[in-house]
């Protein structure tokens, strides 16, 4: 006997049927088509029990618009509501697209497995499938139970989903009716936020909204590929705390790039928690965030970092008009900033605006003389017709006034974007000057138009919901505010000038700009799957990149330690080369700066003495600017790029960035440029610049490695990079080679 909802039992039954797809990609596709489209539901745990789980479930369903086929099921119950209820699924008169386990964990596996041997599609686990038995988790079990049927599942631990476009809700708790329809397919492994964002009043609705839980089976790919064929798909938001096929992921969201679809992404937890090596720098380095930071910077994914950023930036792209990068005109118009433009009735507003804009890199237009000439012929004597603009005087006219200074404002090629940034308060007089000012902007111009107000707690729920009925969105609040405007026009900057670099860059991952070199991939690999990628053939293997290196002398005894001196000509370092030390600096084992050969000699006495005779007698560089460059590898994402400020502070000062391979020169300069280090790179206080070409070669030739032989590295450090002005020498570095048989050397390329 198998448990069910509020205590009820059911007669199992008797094995399941295994049915392996042919082509699992493509019934992957069919199955999750047959969960979301569900014609034919059934609900196991269906209950007549009020507030129960099982009477809430089979209420949700009932309001599907869809009017799918719906099948209770409980042994208890003949019928439900007047609706035949089954003892068994085996009792159905068909098997359902679509079932619905609103049952006790200990009731999840015999129920998945009937559903499965009557040829079910599709299932939703509501419940956290947790056990502790020894022969595999229950959550392992249920996911293998599900693929050999070729069955879609949405969870475990999910609130369901709901399917708007096309009328279907799955959902086993109770939710807007209707729910709130519009552009933005949602997909968040968080049920609360699924729910918080399917009630709250604001300007965003949904296609699709899905709970996905654990995703045992079905991740978040599916279902964004899923909403991606609806054309009332516009705008894809994401909350998710893991990346969960990451092939899927990038193919998915390179084809909402195609489609020039924004994604808004909210990450929390790591797609990659184990990644960072106790011996290598990149892992710590590039963080348990860097793999969203790459996919997102790679895809041109737009990163929120809270709720409230979240849903200001939703509903700017699902509410309002898109941005366009300024179009100028000849002469010169060029050189002016472009940016946003607000409107404001409080100085000191204006000026905390100015402020928390500064603070985020969200710029404001510079505007010219026609519309400073427009601005002061509108404002009362003493305002400064200027952006951002404090247009409250007297008071008097106030929706001409304020309409007209947005408008001027909104016509200056410069501008992208116009907000009117006041406190939207419920006026006790009456007064709705603001919105009817908003609103003449709207029809005046085709730029986008927004209210930034900044207290969402005083915003008047009827004034924000006269403005989002005419698609005009509410922001609420300045910083989440300011945010979604910087989104917006990022979004503008990526597809301007007609380039379409997100396009081009989505495009590129996992491909790769240039031939593979076979030869030198493969006597890459072989290296590393020998154990000997160490020391001077380390760096050796980097110069075959096109990296410069640091010529470097292996040693074992004096005579040898001073022969390669010679070679290289003093003055020398010397450092340990023994194999288990990975982190030289840490242990004394790096001795700068000797001059001749009784330095030297002293010099390698000590190491022998504390460290042991292995050494590396190496090429002094010239002084520099110090970076780090690693590859780290992501379990989803695979081989990524880590650039950073180097050196013995490489984690302290945490000045990284992360991108995903290919890198070219202009991305790398992009990323170089987003350093805190990027202005000791310039040159300060009277040192010269360094070679920034030189800096960049290394890059680009650090991710042809990562492209050819990535697969075979757990991580690659080279750090420090010595950044002058006579180019950029690697020093020092570290490899940390994958094992497995899938990591042994492919000598024929």
């Amino acid at each position: 006997m198998t448990a069910l909802s509020d205590g009820e039992t059911h007669q199992g039954g008797n094995g399941q049927v295994s049915r392996p797809p042919s082509d699992p990609s493509s019934m992957a596709s069919d199955a999750v088509r047959a969960m979301l489209e569900a014609r034919s539901v059934a609900l196991v745990g269906a209950s007549v029990r009020a507030s129960s789980f099982g009477s809430r479930m089979l209420a949700e369903v009932g309001k599907s618009s869809a009017r799918p086929r719906i099948y209770p099921v409980n042994p208890r119950y003949a019928e439900i509501g007047g609706q035949r209820c089954y003892p068994s699924l085996t009792d159905l008169p068909e098997a359902p697209e679509l079932t619905l386990l609103g049952v006790p964990d200990a009731a999840l596996e015999g129920q998945l497995a009937l559903a499965a041997s009557i040829g079910g599609r599709a299932a939703v686990i509501f419940g956290s499938a947790y056990d502790d038995r020894e022969s595999g988790t229950l959550r392992e079990r249920l996911a293998s139970i599900a693929r050999d049927a070729g069955m879609a599942l949405c969870g475990a631990g999910c609130m369901g989903f709901a399917n708007i476009s096309h009328g279907l809700r799955a959902l086993g708790y109770t939710e807007p009716d209707p729910l709130p329809a519009g552009p933005v397919a949602l997909v968040t492994h968080s049920g609360s936020v699924f729910s918080a964002l399917l009630r709250a009043r604001r300007g965003v609705g949904f296609t699709l909204a899905v709970s996905s839980g654990q995703e045992l089976v079905t991740a978040a790919p599916s279902y964004l590929e899923y909403a991606l064929t609806d054309p009332g798909t516009r705008v894809l938001g994401l909350v998710l705390e893991a990346i969960r096929d990451g092939a899927a992921l990038r193919r998915v969201l390179r084809t909402a790039a195609e489609l020039d679809i924004p994604v808004v992404l909210l990450t929390a937890g790591s797609s990659a928690g184990g990644r960072a090596m106790v011996a290598a720098h990149s892992g710590a380095l590039a963080g348990d965030d860097g793999g969203w930071e790459a996919l997102a910077r790679a895809c041109g994914v737009h990163r929120v970092r809270d709720l409230a950023e979240f849903t200001d930036t939703l509903e700017l792209f699902s509410l309002g008009r898109r941005a366009r990068a300024a179009a100028w005109h000849p002469g010169g118009a060029a050189t002016r900033r472009a940016g946003i433009a607000t409107v404001h009735d409080s100085g000191l507003e204006r000026a905390y605006v100015v402020d928390v804009a500064e603070a985020l890199g969200v710029p404001f237009a510079e505007i010219g003389p026609a519309a400073r000439d427009r601005l002061a012929g509108l404002l009362d004597p003493g305002l400064v017709p200027d952006n951002p603009l404090d247009v409250w005087g007297t008071g008097a006219a106030t929706r001409e006034l304020f309409g007209g200074c947005l408008l001027a404002l909104a016509d200056d090629p410069a501008v992208e974007a116009v907000a009117l940034a006041v406190d939207l308060v419920h006026e006790f007089d009456g007064d709705d000057s603001y919105p009817l000012a908003m609103l003449d902007l709207a029809a005046r111009t085709a730029k986008p138009v927004a209210v930034l107000s900044n207290l969402s707690s005083a915003i008047d729920p009827d004034l924000a919901s006269r403005l989002r009925g005419q698609g005009i969105p509410v922001l609420e609040g300045t910083r989440s505010g300011l945010l979604a405007l910087r989104h917006l026009l990022d979004h503008a900057r990526l597809r301007g000038m007609g380039a379409d670099l997100v396009v081009s860059q989505a495009h590129q991952l996992g491909t790769h700009a240039a031939p593979i070199d076979q030869d030198r991939q493969a006597s890459g690999a072989a290296l590393l799957a020998s154990g000997a990628a160490t020391g001077a053939a380390l760096l050796n293997l980097l110069a075959g990149y096109g990296i410069a290196v640091a010529r470097a002398e292996p040693a074992c005894d004096l005579a040898a330690v001073l022969g390669a001196a010679d070679q290289i000509g003093y003055p020398v370092v010397l450092k340990t080369g023994e194999p288990a030390i990975a982190h030289k600096s840490d242990v004394g084992g790096v001795l700068l700066g000797i001059g001749d050969e009784a330095e030297l000699t002293a010099a390698y006495a000590d190491l022998v003495t504390r460290l042991g005779p292995r050494v590396l007698v190496c090429q002094t560089a010239r002084p520099g600017v110090e970076l780090a460059l690693g590859i780290v590898r992501d379990p989803e994402l695979g081989p990524l790029i880590v650039i950073g400020a180097g050196g013995v502070l490489v984690e302290l000062l945490a000045d990284r960035a992360v991108a995903m391979p290919p890198v070219g020169p202009e991305q790398a300069a992009d990323l170089l440029a987003g350093l805190r280090v990027a202005r000791l790179l310039a040159g300060v206080r009277g040192n010269p610049p360094a070679d920034l070409a030189a800096v960049i070669r290394a890059v680009c030739g650090l991710s042809e490695l990562a492209i050819e032989l990535g697969d075979r590295l757990e991580a690659l450090d080279i750090n420090p990079l010595i950044c002058g002005p006579g180019g950029a020498i690697a020093v020092d570095a570290l490899a940390i080679a994958r094992r497995g048989p899938c990591c042994e050397p492919d000598l024929g390329g």
